[in-house]
């Protein structure tokens, strides 16, 4: 089968390798499509979490890998003890792994298990024309009714249902969103969804454009600190939660300044280093700071899948194409590094040998 292999900093090939056969409890899945994120570019640069020099203590994996950890498909082959599937039929999935026997997985909190892994970061993963997977992270995506195209984006928005859930949003609440690319967007339907009133913040007006067709009462562009209380108080905005998703010194910051007395700031994006944080205004302002690691994926990815179902079209902006493997490099990865990616989410199709329009409906 062809595949995305990584062998080290900025060496993505694409080569032929063999089909994976599911090993007992595990399915195959053929790869409808796979989503790229930040995550899979600041690998390219030099893995950070690829299990590339030593072997993985849950999955087993050591060395060179395919990546991709959001993807769909069809059930291709099913193994030994496995019920529940049939061959061919659609599913979704989290990508989510943990060992179900330490202290936090005891307690349900599968997403900071002391072995957390994933599919397509810990152990091949979804951008090949095949991926084999554990069928107890499965889930039928028929029940959800949403396009092949559509369940591919069940991961991310997973990802977003679980920083949601972490932020404990109350009806009516008012909530700013603070990076309104990537997980950003996925996190604005949820909280528009969920009942919030939500604003987004982000500097590209194409993404604001998009957060407001996902729910956003309004936008607000702005970076700083100073930009965006102005801005907020331009349009009478007091936000008792902020999810900030950008990851960077000045998201932070920004978002300290912004959230009201007494509320609550969840930080979602992953920094690239450690971050400063204004402790004394923290503790003057009596603020909540709370942390969002992966997803629960018995709990988030059903959830996720629910969500995407309830607005299929808007999903169309979100992620417009998708791309063949051979193009994932320079038309997805490099993008995403220098700040010029085209859309918001870019599928990659290990099937097609050219660039795609995705069908976020069903006929």
């Amino acid at each position: 089968m062809r595949a995305a292999v990584y062998h080290g900093a900025r060496d993505l090939r694409i080569e032929e390798v063999p089909r994976p056969r599911p090993a007992p409890g595990e399915v195959l899945v053929r790869v409808h499509a796979n989503g790229i994120c930040g995550t899979d570019a600041s690998e390219y640069l030099g893995a950070q979490m690829y299990p590339l020099h030593a072997r993985h203590g849950l999955t087993g994996h050591h060395g060179p890998m395919i990546p991709g950890h959001e993807f769909a498909g069809r059930i291709a082959e099913i193994g030994d003890g496995v019920d529940g599937f049939t061959e061919g039929e659609p599913v979704v999935t989290g990508s989510a792994l943990w060992c179900g026997v330490c202290r936090q997985c005891r307690a349900g909190r599968t997403s900071i298990c002391v072995q957390y892994a994933t599919v397509g970061l810990h152990r091949d993963g979804g951008l090949a024309e095949f991926v084999r997977v554990p069928a107890h992270i499965v889930f039928r995506a028929a029940p959800f009714g949403l396009s092949d195209d559509a369940a591919v984006l069940t991961q991310p928005m997973a990802i977003a249902v679980h920083a949601l859930r972490r932020g404990r949003p109350r009806a009516g609440e008012h909530v700013l969103v603070l990076g309104a690319g990537g997980i950003g967007a996925f996190l604005t339907f949820a909280l528009a969804q969920h009942g919030a009133h939500v604003v987004a913040a982000d500097l590209s007006e194409s993404r604001l454009a998009v957060a407001r067709r996902l729910g956003a009462s309004e936008t607000v562009r702005a970076g700083d600190a100073g930009a965006l209380s102005a801005a907020l108080a331009e349009i009478g905005f007091m936000p008792t939660l902020v999810y900030e998703v950008t990851g960077t010194d000045a998201g932070m910051a920004a978002a300290i300044a912004a959230v009201d007395a007494g509320g609550r700031l969840v930080t979602v994006g992953i920094a690239k280093h450690p971050i400063e944080v204004d402790a004394r205004r923290v503790t003057t302002k009596e603020l909540e700071i709370v942390g969002t690691n992966a997803l629960i994926g018995r709990d988030d990815v059903p959830e996720a899948a629910h969500l995407l179902a309830r607005d299929p079209a808007a999903w169309q902006d979100v992620a417009p194409v998708a791309i063949p493997l051979e193009r994932i490099v320079e038309d997805g990865i490099v993008p995403m590094l220098e700040g010029r990616a085209a859309q918001i989410k870019l599928l990659v199709d290990p099937w097609t040998r050219a660039t795609r329009p995705t069908a976020m409906t069903n006929p």
